[in-house]
């Protein structure tokens, strides 16, 4: 869990902040989205908390004072809205994002696709942690299909949220990794992606409020903003695609 994730669910929000916990992935675009949307509502500040989805998800279930949650897939919105911490019905899916397999520039292993994870020399492989990170669902259900899953679980690096596997294979500590297209796109300096992963399915990110006494009174405001056509195009700008 991140610090900030911590100190979200442990610490008191004032009553003009308005806070966002939002899956790691969505980090880079959801800072900017935040301050824009400061600029634009006087007096409000957005306090954003970033980690993997299920975290995020346990946190507002055990009620952390969360007004917004972004999930980087269905499942860890849907456990939400089952254990009755969200109004679904303002769940909303508002982008869309792709699964790469990504190596460390240099490349040592020489690897170029899903085929040479087999390989007797690759021996590291990081991915999320499929029971807690949306990144390592949709890894595992799609090499399942494809019959490389036992190849990757063989030689698995688990990572606690989407960023810290991007980290592994940037620094080089895993011979290749699995992550979202727009983590990969920012580390175009130290990541290369060389094979899309066909996914069972989209790759689709819902946002919606949470249900709680005291929700702020911008909650609903920010997830419009997001969905407009100002927040859409921030979101585009960090390679995320409409749903």
């Amino acid at each position: 869990m991140s610090a900030l994730a911590l100190s979200v669910a442990s610490a008191p929000v004032a009553a003009a902040d308005l806070v966002v916990s939002a899956a790691a992935s969505l980090t880079n675009a959801f800072k900017e989205l935040g301050e824009n949307f400061e600029k634009q509502n006087e007096g409000t500040k957005v306090l954003n908390s970033f980690a993997a989805s299920d975290v995020l998800m346990q946190q507002i279930v055990n009620g952390a004072p969360v007004d917004v949650f972004a999930s980087a897939d269905q499942k860890a919105m849907d456990k939400a809205i089952d254990a009755g911490a969200i109004d679904a019905d303002t769940r909303k899916d508002f982008v869309q994002n792709g699964v790469v397999l990504i190596v460390p520039n240099d490349n040592p292993k020489k690897i170029e696709g899903l085929a040479d994870l087999g390989k007797k020399d690759v021996t590291r492989i990081a991915y999320g942690n499929p029971e807690t990170v949306p990144v390592g669902r949709y890894t595992q259900g799609s090499l399942e299909k494809s019959g490389d899953w036992e190849n990757v679980e063989s030689r698995k690096v688990l990572g606690q949220n989407v960023r810290q596997v991007l980290d592994y294979v940037a620094r080089g500590e895993v011979d290749a990794g699995f992550v979202f297209a727009t983590d990969a796109a920012i580390m175009k300096d130290k990541v290369t992606v060389v094979q899309s992963i066909e996914t069972t399915v989209p790759v689709t990110y819902p946002i919606a409020l949470v249900k709680r006494d005291g929700r702020s009174d911008a909650a609903q405001a920010y997830q419009d903003y997001l969905l407009s056509e100002e927040g859409q195009a921030i979101l585009a700008k960090y390679g995320f695609s409409k749903p």
